[in-house]
Formats: structure tokens, sequence, C-alpha cells
């Protein structure tokens, strides 16, 4: 006698869900249409891959109520709209990270980023989900905020069945069909759900959450390259005399070879010290102060997420108060007058410790220091357009002198 064929995946309970959920989040209207479904018995519940596949359990399907089942279609399309998959990558490349137990904590990370505000007004908390509450962690930060704040320990036992995918996490299962696979989407198909779920979500401000807020406005202006731009620094400040600031057993010493049966701790280094001066005098508009708190947030990411490494002042012809970064929207941004950013300057390398790097942000209408600075410079420059070449800030036709030549200069905007 042979057991009964297991049952098939409810398509018409999953697919209510994912209206229920285009309902309480019409932003993500786009993005929930595009994923396509694949039914799988190897999936716990619900799971992503990179190529916008969404895998699922007939079983979980079955015993989950719809208001559920609907909050877990946002959860697992946030984790691709927000590149989880791509910034895990990056982040196990830049640290170390091997093996499926750091893939897990970055999936546990990846959820406390999406989940501290996605359910509420109408969207159910799905059973498990897990929010930065669970771990004693705050709400409101990034994924990679989050792993540099827990560890695989008791607080995460529960957590092990959890397997968003590899679109959450990074790391290929045993059951995605691939980038050859039928069913997924081109990295062209990809943009543009991207693009017009951002532009869903700006054309109807306050609407969203704060986190989609900020995502989208990084979707339409994205910040500058500031890891490959402070790539020099972060090089240098790894290499220095003293820059080692722990020790860590994510990546061994290579000493170890000589030690047979004993594992050494390689030294792990800090990223670089970074002060922002940001241009507040009147010629600079609010747009572009808050293009430059974007790019504040940006920079602090390039540096791991150390926002004890950033520190940021405003200065129009005299430099204000510096704050060390805590979040970007919060620095209070001072000014309005003439432009002199040589105090900025002087402020910043009078620092203890001293930055690595100094940063400017500007729209160039400014002397500049005779000296070039004992550490790096890069000048982020918001476009002007001037047609004459005198040195006069009450003419605003007027030409300034162009940053230094060693300065690394880019435009912001």
């Amino acid at each position: 006698m042979t057991g009964a064929a297991p049952a098939p995946l409810d398509i018409d309970k999953l697919y209510a869900a994912r209206l229920q959920a285009v309902r309480a989040r019409p932003y993500l209207a786009t993005a929930l249409f595009a994923l396509r479904t694949v039914e799988s018995r190897r999936v716990p519940t619900m799971a992503v891959d990179r190529h916008w596949r969404c895998y699922v359990s007939p079983g979980f399907v079955d015993r989950t109520p719809v208001e559920e089942l609907a909050g877990v279609w946002v959860h697992e399309v946030s984790h691709l709209l927000r590149d989880h998959h791509g910034r895990s990558d990056r982040f196990a490349r830049e640290h170390g990270l091997t093996g499926a137990a750091e893939r897990l904590r970055m999936n546990i990370a990846a959820d406390c980023e999406i989940n501290d505000d996605a359910f509420g007004d109408g969207l159910a908390t799905p059973e498990g989900a897990v929010e930065p509450g669970l771990l004693g962690l705050p709400t409101g930060e990034l994924m990679e905020e989050y792993l540099r704040r827990f560890r695989l320990g008791p607080r995460t036992e529960g957590l092990a069945w959890l397997d968003c995918g590899s679109g959450a996490d990074g790391l290929d299962r045993e059951w995605d069909l691939g980038p050859d696979g039928a069913h997924g989407l081109s990295e062209q198909e990809r943009d543009a759900v991207r693009f017009r779920v951002a532009q869903g979500i700006t054309g109807r401000p306050g609407s969203a959450p704060k986190g989609w807020r900020r995502w989208a406005e990084e979707a339409f202006h994205p910040p500058q390259p500031w890891r490959d731009l402070l790539g020099a620094a972060l090089r240098s400040a790894a290499s220095g005399a003293g820059a080692g600031e722990d020790y860590t057993y994510g990546r061994p010493s290579r000493r170890s070879a000589g030690l047979p049966g004993v594992v050494l701790p390689s030294l792990r280094r800090r990223p670089p010290r970074v002060s922002v001066v940001i241009d507040t005098s009147g010629s600079v508009s609010d747009a572009e102060l808050g293009s430059a708190l974007h790019e504040v947030a940006a920079i602090a990411r390039a540096v791991g997420g150390r926002r004890d490494l950033v520190t940021v002042l405003s200065c129009d012809a005299s430099a204000q108060a510096v704050h060390q970064l805590c979040r970007a929207e919060g620095i209070p941004l001072v000014g309005g007058g003439g432009t002199d950013l040589r105090t900025g300057f002087a402020r910043a390398l009078r620092a203890r410790p001293a930055p690595d790097v100094v940063v400017v942000l500007t729209d160039g209408q400014t002397p500049w220091p005779d000296a070039r600075p004992p550490c790096r410079t890069v000048v982020g420059l918001f476009p002007r357009r001037h047609t004459t070449t005198s040195y006069d800030e009450d003419d605003p036709t007027y030409v300034p002198d162009a940053p230094p030549p060693w300065a690394r200069v880019v435009e912001i905007g």
C-alpha cells in the first residue's frame, strides 16, 4: 500500500496573499508581480534567488493564513529590491567570512533591516519573523550595521531553520535553478523593476516607511562609489604601523601553517578615519545639502559601517561644531554666510586621532589651502556653470579657483 501523494501547491491561496500584499503596499506592486513562482518541497517556507525566482513550499502555504502569507511576500521581495545578495557577497569578501553559518548570520541581519518597519498598516506580521528587538538590537539600521552588532549564540539558536534563499545572503542553494534556469529575470529587467518601485515611492512621499524612502532616494540618485574613491586610504590605513585593531579567527593567520594543530588568529585592520567637511555657505542650496548628507551615509557604509570613524563638520566662512556620525539625517548643518573652507580643513586636521582622509563636499566657490594636507583628500563638487574668471563671491557668474591638483575630484549631484 502506498502513501498518499503530497498535496499540490495551492496557487489560488498564494496569489490571493500576493494581491493582499499589493493592496497593503501598492508601491511594491511592480516587484511583487515580477517575482516568478517555483514550487519546491526543499525550502522551509518561501525563499528567493538573485534572479527573482520565488521558491514556495506547498506545506507552508497550506498551513499559513493568507494574512501572514501576504507579509512573507513583502518580506521576500524586499531582499531582492535591497540587493541583500550583492551586499552580503561584498561584506563576506571584505571581512574574510566563509561558510553557511556566516551566511545565516547575514540572512538574520538582512531580516532585521527589513522587518523593523515592514509590517502593520494592513500587513500582518508572519509567525517567526525576525525583528531587531529579538536580538536586543536597535531599529532603523542597515544589514551591515547589524552584522557588526551580533554573533551566532544563545539568542539565535532558534533561527537555524531560517532560509530566505540566495537572494537574501548570496549563498547558492542546491535547489536554485541558477542563471540559466527558467523563469528568471535578466539584469536589465531587474533594474527596470527597481526603478519602477522607486518611482512609486518617491511619487507619493509619506506613504512608505523611512527605510523604503531612503532606498528609493538612492535608487534615483546613487551616491558616489566611495568604496573606490577611498580605496587608497583604505589600503594605507590597513598597512600602516599600528593600524591593527583586534585579532580574529574569521581569517586564520598564515603563520598557522608552521604550527600543525594550532590555529592562530590574524590581525584585523581598521578602516580609515574619515573627516567630512560640508560647505554650508549661502551659495549651496538645500537640495545640495540633502545630497551631501546622502553622500555621508554612503561614506559610512564604505568604511564598513563604522560610524565611530566618520566625523562631520559644517563650514561657511568659519568651521562649526564637529559631530560624530550617528545618523546622517541627524547632523545639523549650520552656516549660510560666505565661504572659506580653509578653516574647515584646519579644524578637521586638528582632530585627534587625525583623519586618514578628508572629504570636502562643496560648490567649489572657496579659496583652498596653500599646502597639501598630510592625508588624502577627496573633493565632491556640486555642479556649477560659470562664464568669467573673476573671484568675487558676490558675482554669481564668477569661476572659482579649481580644486588643487593634490585632491581627487568627483562631481556630486
